[in-house]
């Protein structure tokens, strides 16, 4: 691989892994997607820092059971759509929108909740 290539690669995984990291800990930004990019830049750059992220004591079992299964545990389901369904709470009680845009809210919100409630569960 191209030496620069590879060094984009690296840098473009590390940098998913920190708003990954950064996702854990506020509940607007998703956790999950980014460190499954982080994982396929991973991937292409370095099989070790893939296999690091792969086999990591707490990101690692969601990941490898997304990429052997297309799964999600139930826990992450039931944490994710209780979270979606308590910020959509907060944004009408505290933001006071217009209907129409709490109907836009709510459809962007449901989207994704279907999405996962939709996939296997483990």
């Amino acid at each position: 691989m191209n030496p620069a290539l590879r060094l984009l690669y690296l840098c473009l995984a590390w940098l998913m892994v920190g708003l990954g990291v950064i996702g854990a800990f506020l509940p607007i930004l998703p956790t999950t997607p980014f460190l499954l990019l982080a994982a396929g830049l991973f991937a292409r750059a370095s099989p070790r820092l893939e296999q690091w992220l792969l086999n990591h004591r707490v990101f690692g079992t969601s990941l490898r059971l997304w990429r052997e299964k297309g799964a999600i545990s139930r826990r992450a389901k039931t944490g994710a759509v209780s979270l979606m369904a308590a910020s959509f709470g907060l944004f009408l009680f505290f933001g006071n929108p217009s209907l129409s845009l709490a109907a836009i809210v709510a459809a962007a919100m449901a989207l994704p909740a279907l999405f996962i409630l939709t996939r296997p569960a483990e």
